[in-house]
């Protein structure tokens, strides 16, 4: 029945697909809104290349990215797939448009490293440190930014974004262990203050990698209001227990709640050694994705969260996205 599902919900997508692309002009702008959710349209050059004068022109159109990743039952990730080996819902209907599908292995990255600094994780937070040190060594590129930021009942944004892993280091070696933990209050504000508000004018990925036994004992925030806000943000999470050992507990199911609903990966592990594997599993994650651009169908510009539904047409294969987005409000 999920393969009959399936298989129907391609067809209709290539369809539409097909049809976008027989008819590349410009729709009338009633059928068109101005403004859309998670995407700016891609500028020619990046401000890298551009002189500081230069003054750039966006124009924000009713257009999603979708970053995802393909994985085989082994967990391995599968490249090398097209369009047509999907199925894609957006809010139920095929969408009205697919302008881009790629393999994106260099789209920039705006990735924040959350490091839980709470009295509980005290023994092992050298190690921590260590191994997301080496993470961002890794996975940075020219064209990357980061930043770091530590959290017990409070936030501290050691290092703001940027793209000088020395930098970094310095931010993740002043971080210091104490106190309670605010986990849904501090993704919660990480996400309003440092993705929502990110303006780029060219498609990136945002990603936090979150390292935390998954315990709340302070937060005033829900972790619906958390997931909710990661999602506003476009903010895919990855997550790092530090309940080392062989069973999970309750904590470990928050992580993975998290994970899932913004389309990340839950790592649990086995012992402290393993945390350096999960950095290092994000990393060649981050590298191994797909990108979807597409136009979906009936927007409107209500603030409503619109659910996504990606699917690979060969049942070998498992798609990792976010669950959907919030489309914007219209500007009074």
């Amino acid at each position: 029945m999920i393969w009959t599902v399936a298989v129907a919900m391609a067809a209709a997508f290539m369809v539409q697909t097909a049809t976008a692309q027989d008819k590349p002009t410009t729709p009338p702008a009633a059928a068109a809104p101005q403004s859309s959710q998670p995407t700016q349209q891609p500028q020619a050059q990046q401000p890298e290349d551009l002189p500081p004068s230069t003054q750039i022109l966006t124009v924000r159109v009713n257009e999603v990215y979708l970053v995802f990743t393909v994985i085989d039952h082994k967990g391995h990730f599968v490249t090398g797939l097209q369009q047509q080996n999907f199925g894609l819902l957006d809010n139920g209907r095929p969408p009205a448009r697919v302008s881009k599908f790629a393999q994106q292995t260099n789209l920039p990255l705006r990735v924040g490293v959350m490091l839980d600094t709470s009295s509980s994780i005290r023994q092992r937070f050298q190690f921590e440190q260590e191994a997301a040190t080496d993470f961002l060594l890794q996975v940075m590129h020219p064209a990357d930014r980061a930043f770091v930021e530590g959290f017990d009942v409070q936030t501290d944004v050691s290092q703001d974004f940027t793209n000088r892993v020395d930098l970094l280091d310095t931010g993740i070696r002043r971080l210091r262990p104490g106190g309670g933990t605010a986990l849904f209050d501090s993704m919660y504000k990480t996400c309003r203050d440092e993705m929502l508000t990110l303006k780029q004018d060219f498609a990136v990925r945002k990603a936090i990698v979150l390292v935390s036994d998954g315990d709340d004992d302070y937060s005033r925030s829900l972790e619906s209001d958390a997931i909710k806000m990661c999602q506003r943000a476009e903010t895919t999470v990855y997550t790092i227990s530090t309940n080392v050992g062989p069973s999970r507990d309750k904590g470990d199911d928050v992580l993975q709640q998290i994970a899932d609903a913004t389309g990340g990966q839950a790592f649990y592990p086995v012992k402290i050694e393993d945390v350096a594997q999960g950095f290092h599993n994000i990393e060649e994650e981050l590298r191994s994705q797909y990108l979807l651009a597409y136009t979906p169908a009936d927007f409107k510009q209500d603030g409503a969260f619109r659910t996504i539904y990606l699917q690979a047409l060969d049942p070998r294969y498992s798609v990792r996205a976010k669950k959907g987005y919030f489309a914007p409000k219209a500007e009074q």
